[in-house]
């Protein structure tokens, strides 16, 4: 007690009685506190133990199949979608009605910040029409393209879906694409326009839009305000009149389709399940149709939005699964779970996603690789959609090839790294997939295929061996006003695109679809054409294949010697461009030697574009003063003989940093 005895023993005696007063009232050591003073006060619950942090379990079977319903939400970026799932999810009573509740189904750090949803979210809502109490899975949607396979998943565990149309931009590149993603699996559609409140509202114009395009009859269209609450409970009725209920069956063995999963780092795999027959419930054991490994059940639930343990799962009913998965690759998305001993024709699950852009990854710190492959394994058990193949380079070392839906998926994901696993990472320029047609039966005897994909420009086979090139082509739609449209022709003319159809799709926008190369359109394609158009127009694409192209391959030389890490693929007739801009580069990054270098691009032997970097320069005629001109000249020659005789033995070492600057994304383009 010396310290108190220090600071006056008044001091002391405030603090033991504060300390008395503290235990008394439970605040320190609350298992010790007494029994509260009224019988009012013992049955109110104490908060940190309340039944929002550990909830009732809900018995699920209240809800049989008839009086459930799945649908998701889909629509254009930032039409509204999370903020409509906000207002459903306060009508239901699943979160308290405040003005808090902005994206609350949008749970990454990187969503709140770019105000986009990236990842699909579920949740269970409970709705009571006609006396009837209803269980309503709803599933929020990213509206991205690069997103689109998020949207295709959430789909196949839905029996209909709500369009969502904002009033006063229309129909959207990505509205057409999505409506298409529904239509094909025959889901029920509800078109909703959305945003009435808004000064420039036109719903009367999106109807007719909607009936053009879609043939969806115009008094079928749900007209409400999600910001303000107005007309949304209207949403939910349609959803019980509109949508049918799950064909399933409670008798069956279990069937139950894994379309989405999390990893949590103390209970392992957090799978997304839609069951389609059957039932589950905790301590039974099920077995993967992938990996044929069995799983013992440690808890199923539903989401309200957070997760919510219930006894069981139902056939026809949607929520998650906890059965002690462990590694990465056992829980595949579009997997089917059935019980052991009992098992089932698995559902056909998903087209794998098709990576469209590949772009390196490698620690910015070689001791950070094994740090930084345990964060890659566990986000893309997050997001299967990412391909991964090891990767190595002389000037980064170690590291990761991955292919990915997009550039925004792309600077997602590096965000994320970076956000959730705290890694550090350099991000190299984003590639597309080539494709060689080998000319002969030795060489296809050696690569085992006649069509080879080259996805590191690094093997990229010489023209002497392949009978033609193909490069990855997209069907692009395009949906902008009609002032726009000569300037957007123009700029997809530059990009090599091809016409295919162009159709007004009211009397002031026009609807464009075009061919394009995906290398074209990869990098900055989306940015000139929002600022060709003001922010108006859209853009959505869909993969359409291959097409032969004239591709060669580029070589970056230094004073000579080609650098293996600057290797690039580029078209015949934008070669010279490319070439200039790498050099141009390397020039203001490469560091000044006692020697000039000179940067060179090459196709072949054939020189295309050069730079130069000039050599540091001592003044050999400061002491000269005045004087004969021959006496200057041969001081100038005796150097420019020594300058070449060091160019010569002189090495260029490319620091690690300037390769950096030259192979790192572009964020000024």
């Amino acid at each position: 007690m010396w310290t108190l005895a220090g600071q006056g023993w008044w001091r002391g005696r405030a603090l033991a009685a504060w300390v008395t007063e503290a235990a008394r009232k439970g605040l320190l050591w609350p298992h010790l506190a007494p029994a509260r003073g009224t019988a009012a006060e013992s049955r109110a619950p104490d908060r940190r133990y309340s039944s929002a942090n550990r909830k009732e379990k809900i018995d699920m079977s209240c809800f049989p199949v008839e009086n459930t319903r799945n649908f998701s939400i889909i629509a254009h970026v930032d039409h509204g979608k999370s903020t409509l799932a906000d207002r459903l999810l306060e009508l239901t009573g699943a979160i308290d009605k405040t003005e808090n509740n902005k994206q609350v189904l949008d749970k990454l750090q990187v969503e709140r910040e770019r105000g986009i949803t990236v990842k699909a979210q579920t949740a269970s809502l409970f709705y009571n029409y006609e006396g009837k109490q209803y269980l309503l899975n709803l599933i929020d949607t990213p509206g991205h393209v690069d997103f689109s396979y998020e949207v295709s998943r959430s789909l196949s565990a839905c029996q209909g879906v709500l369009l969502v149309v904002d009033a006063n931009e229309g129909i959207q590149a990505q509205t057409v694409a999505n409506f298409f993603l529904a239509f094909e699996a025959q889901l029920s559609i509800i078109p909703v326009i959305n945003k009435i409140d808004l000064k420039n509202a036109d719903p009367e114009r999106v109807e007719k839009q909607i009936e053009k395009v879609f043939d969806i009859p115009g008094d079928e269209c749900i007209k409400i305000s999600a910001k303000l609450g107005t007309n949304v409970e209207s949403v939910l009725d349609a959803v019980i009149k509109r949508i049918p209920s799950p064909k399933a069956h409670c008798r069956n063995p279990l069937r139950a389709l894994v379309f989405d999963s999390t990893f949590d780092q103390y209970r392992g795999v957090i799978a997304s399940v839609a069951l389609f027959d059957g039932m589950v419930s905790k301590g039974d054991k099920i077995v993967s149709a992938h990996t044929q490994k069995t799983y013992e059940v440690n808890e199923v639930g539903v989401l309200n939005p957070n997760e919510q343990p219930t006894h069981k799962l139902y056939a026809g009913q949607v929520g998650y699964l906890i059965a002690g998965m462990k590694d990465v690759t056992e829980a595949q998305i579009g997997d089917t779970l059935y019980l052991h001993k009992q098992p089932v024709e698995p559902l056909p699950g998903f087209k794998s996603a098709k990576p469209m852009v590949f772009a390196g990854v490698f620690p910015v710190d070689q001791s950070e690789y094994n740090n930084l492959k345990s964060a890659i394994e566990k986000l893309t058990l997050n997001d299967s959609s990412v391909m991964v193949h090891r990767d190595s380079s002389l000037a980064l070392g170690a590291g990761w090839r991955l292919g990915f839906l997009g550039l925004l998926h792309m600077e997602v994901f590096n965000q994320r790294l970076e956000q959730e696993y705290n890694a550090s990472v350099i991000l190299t320029t984003p590639t597309v997939p080539y494709k060689a047609v080998l000319s002969s039966a030795k060489l296809i005897k050696e690569y085992r295929e006649k069509e080879i994909t080259i996805i590191n420009p690094a093997q990229f086979p010489d023209k002497s061996k392949v009978i033609e090139y193909l490069e990855p082509v997209v069907l692009g739609t395009i949906i902008t006003p009609d002032e726009y449209t000569g300037k957007i022709m123009m700029l997809c003319q530059a990009r090599r695109a091809v016409q295919k159809n162009m159709m007004y799709i009211d009397q002031n926008r026009v609807m464009l679809k075009y061919l394009f190369p995906l290398n074209e359109i990869v990098v900055d394609f989306y940015d000139s054409l929002k600022s060709l158009s003001s922010g108006y127009a859209s853009f959505d694409y869909e993969d359409a294949g291959y097409q032969t192209a004239e591709l060669v391959k580029m070589d970056i030389l230094l004073n000579g010697n080609t650098v293996e890490e600057l290797v690039t693929i580029v078209h015949k007739d934008k070669a010279y461009s490319v070439g200039k801009t790498i050099c141009e580069r390397l020039k203001d990054s490469l560091p000044r030697q006692l020697f000039e270098i000179a940067i060179q691009a090459a196709l072949g032997s054939k020189i295309i574009a050069r730079e130069t970097v000039k050599a540091y320069r001592k003044n050999v005629l400061a002491k000269c003063y005045g004087g004969d001109i021959t006496r200057k000249m041969k001081l100038l020659k005796r150097q420019a003989e020594g300058k070449k005789k060091l160019r010569k033995v002189g090495n260029v070492e490319v620091p690690k940093d300037a390769f950096i600057k030259v192979l790192k994304t572009q964020s000024d383009k």
